[in-house]
């Protein structure tokens, strides 16, 4: 593999456009899609820039090798694992969220019918209050769920 096809695939790898690695090497678009494409070749004074911003050393971004490929395609699939792991924790805490509010919404619905069939309250202020307060505790606890699913 050459210094095109790693830059290519460097570049895909950290999920970035050819004209957002151009901006971060302060360099033109095209100059990018020159290096990817073999029609020219990085200056020198671009690559320590370069392996700085993917995390690699310039003998790698130099030097031909079948364990670079290897390596390369090692580090997409990690980040393709942490990027399914994180979709499945959100959706998770999402799930909790929904469930949650579920709940808290029949416990009130729950206590407005013993409040009202047992001792005869009927206050539209009372059955707003509830709402407002199950609705504030569905917050909170979405709130919870939301941080829990951030730290791990």
């Amino acid at each position: 593999m050459d210094i095109s096809e790693k830059i290519l695939k460097l570049r895909k790898a950290n999920n970035m456009t050819q004209e957002q690695l151009a901006e971060q090497l302060q360099v033109s678009r095209q100059a990018v899609s020159k290096w990817e494409s073999g029609q020219a070749v990085p200056d020198a004074d671009k690559l320590p820039a370069m392996s700085d911003l993917f995390h690699v050393t310039i003998d790698y971004l130099l030097k031909p090798s079948e364990i670079d490929e290897l390596s390369i395609k090692t580090e997409i699939l990690e980040k393709q694992q942490q990027e399914m792991i994180q979709k499945e924790r959100k959706r998770d805490a999402f799930f909790h969220c929904l469930f949650s509010c579920l709940a808290i919404y029949l416990i009130a619905f729950a206590v407005y019918f013993i409040g009202h069939f047992y001792f005869q309250i009927w206050n539209p202020s009372v059955i707003f209050a509830e709402f407002l307060i199950a609705t504030a505790i569905c917050i909170l606890v979405c709130l919870k769920y939301r941080n829990n699913s951030k730290k791990e």
